[in-house]
């Protein structure tokens, strides 16, 4: 070691990065993105940073990176998901995630925005954060997804029913879980299976019923389009799609409504009308979010698991933040396992059984 390697020995301290900085001859936030892997240094400062970090033993302080990471690695989440209980999942697992990370999470709601407006705002973001979660139905508007691409801006959608080769996607096969929940009502006797169908807007609506045709198709059921009724993964629209599904001369036994905020509204239509769930209306819902199990009797349903979902959302983020070049991008399609949660709210349908109406 040289004497002027020496003299930045003090006795009993660390070697610090303002003193690599100033024997490079950079900044310390120089000395801080070489350390750190991050691109926009020149190679010839580059190996001048490295050659001085060898030389003096420097040790970076891993708190203080793990905290200058949470300053400089900023990730949104955006929504307008007009469920709660979905969010509240959501929130929970990116949360998680991100703590882990060690990146800040920023949220904000486009509910109130127009598709103009969310293009701008979505402009706007580009400039202070480094990457994106995007939930339904925001994460299938090409125009928003392209504002960040343009811009350089690493996006991953959560639960989408289809995958993009522009972004990276974390989703559970929407069509193969609403199969299962539908041939589970026809194991247990009903043929007469009512469903509620998500938002429009959204892919994995079409999944979902393209799911509940073609188990009634393999059970030998004829698709009846009275049985199935327009939904918009709110209560609101779960509450009028069950009084019209109960109002039908031949009602059905089973209700598949595809959220869990709309198996709750037809759980509550069915007590006002004084049915007995399960004994005269079998019920189920998807997603498995609380709103499933804040009913009596509460919900068997589909687990999507949108907690973490969210947290493998921030993983697949972190990755994609620290390519040095955008080129290099590996865009995943990371496609989680459903389950079947059963509760209380499907019975056998015995033949001659009556309806209350």
């Amino acid at each position: 070691m040289d004497k002027a390697s020496r003299s930045f020995r003090r006795k009993g301290g660390a070697i610090t990065i303002d003193e690599v900085a100033a024997r490079a001859g950079v900044s310390p936030m120089t000395v801080s993105r070489v350390i750190n892997g991050h691109g926009g240094v020149r190679d010839a400062t580059r190996e001048r940073v490295m050659l001085t970090v060898r030389e003096l033993g420097y040790r970076p302080n891993l708190a203080a990176s793990s905290l200058a990471a949470a300053q400089h690695t900023c990730i949104a989440l955006i929504y307008t998901n007009p469920s709660s209980s979905y969010l509240r999942e959501l929130l929970v697992g990116a949360l998680r995630g991100s703590a882990r990370a060690a990146a800040q999470l920023v949220i904000a709601t486009w509910d109130t925005l127009d598709a103009d407006s969310q293009r701008s705002a979505a402009r706007e973001l580009t400039k202070s954060v480094a990457g994106v979660i995007l939930p339904p139905p925001l994460c299938e508007s090409k125009a928003i997804v392209m504002e960040f691409i343009h811009a350089g801006v690493p996006v991953v959608s959560i639960a989408s029913g289809r995958f993009s080769e522009m972004i990276s996607c974390v989703r559970i096969d929407d069509h193969r879980a609403s199969h299962d929940i539908t041939a589970h009502l026809i194991t247990h006797g009903h043929v007469r299976i009512g469903y509620i169908k998500g938002d429009p807007n959204q892919t994995a609506s079409a999944h979902r019923l393209q799911g509940y045709r073609d188990a009634l198709a393999e059970a030998g059921l004829a698709y009846d389009e009275t049985l199935v009724q327009p939904g918009y993964f709110t209560y609101r629209s779960g509450l009028d799609a069950a009084e019209n599904l109960l109002a039908l001369p031949q009602p059905p036994t089973a209700i598949f409504a595809s959220n869990d905020d709309m198996a709750s509204a037809v759980v509550s239509v069915a007590h006002r009308r004084g049915l007995d769930v399960p004994r005269d209306l079998s019920v189920v819902g998807f997603d498995d979010t609380s709103a499933a199990t804040m009913v009596w009797p509460e919900l068997t349903t589909v687990h999507q698991p949108i907690a973490s979902m969210a947290d493998a959302a921030i993983d697949i983020l972190q990755r994609e933040i620290r390519r040095p070049h955008a080129s290099a991008r590996d865009i995943v399609n990371h496609v989680v396992p459903h389950k079947l949660v059963t509760r209380a709210s499907v019975a056998v349908k015995r033949p001659g059984r009556s309806k209350r109406r």
